[in-house]
């Protein structure tokens, strides 16, 4: 009956100071990690994200990408990931058929991405910014277990590409589920192997979040 972000948030109450994340030698522990997905959450909300409302996210492999895909969810949203290494015309097609009103990337990576309506952020400017009051605090949750959580579009292979709408209740369920195979805990550590746009990469990412490793 809880989102995962919200999994996320008791998780990190109960290790704060454990890494949670790690690349090209720079790591965040479960509180940085929060606190900094909550800046970039409030600054998404008063865009206007909340429930079923879908967030293109396209960064490059980092720290950044696990932020940023928090954020969203704590905003209430549904992450669309995006990966640079489609064709152009996937991307144009995806992004339009989405029709995501806002979109999370980097300023380097903005001229390589299709022309777009959506609001654009760059995650790297926002986080560079002084927080202001109450912005390192979770946000009140807006969401609920039946809402989306990503949108995952197939290789289309049999026509067009459709997006795979999955809710939170889907993934908390696979966790759930395999627990009693797999043991899941802090001593785990997961490489985020495949891209975001995968849907593998949720596998990746949940099970080290959700239970401190």
């Amino acid at each position: 009956e809880d989102c995962l972000h919200e999994l996320f948030e008791a998780q990190v109450e109960r290790t704060p100071g454990a890494v949670a994340l790690t690349c090209d030698g720079q790591a965040l522990t479960y509180f940085d990690l929060n606190a900094q997905a909550n800046r970039l959450a409030h600054r998404l909300r008063g865009l206007g994200v909340g429930p079923d409302v879908l967030v293109g996210l396209c960064l490059e492999r980092s720290n950044e990408i696990v932020i940023a895909l928090l954020a969203i969810l704590k905003a209430g949203g549904a992450y669309l990931p995006i990966d640079l290494a489609y064709p152009a015309e996937r991307l144009a097609f995806m992004l339009a058929d989405a029709q995501a009103p806002v979109l999370l990337t980097q300023r380097k990576l903005a001229e390589t991405l299709p022309a777009t309506t959506a609001k654009v952020l760059y995650v790297e400017e926002v986080l560079a910014e002084p927080a202001q009051a109450g912005e390192e605090m979770n946000p009140l949750p807006v969401a609920e277990p039946d809402h989306l959580a990503y949108v995952i579009y197939t290789s289309g292979t049999t026509g067009k590409p459709k997006g795979s709408l999955i809710t939170h209740r889907n993934v908390v369920r696979l966790f759930t589920a395999t627990v009693p195979w797999y043991g899941f805990n802090e001593r785990d550590v997961w490489t985020l192997f495949h891209s975001c746009a995968f849907d593998f990469s949720v596998w990746e990412i949940w099970g080290a979040l959700l239970y401190g490793g």
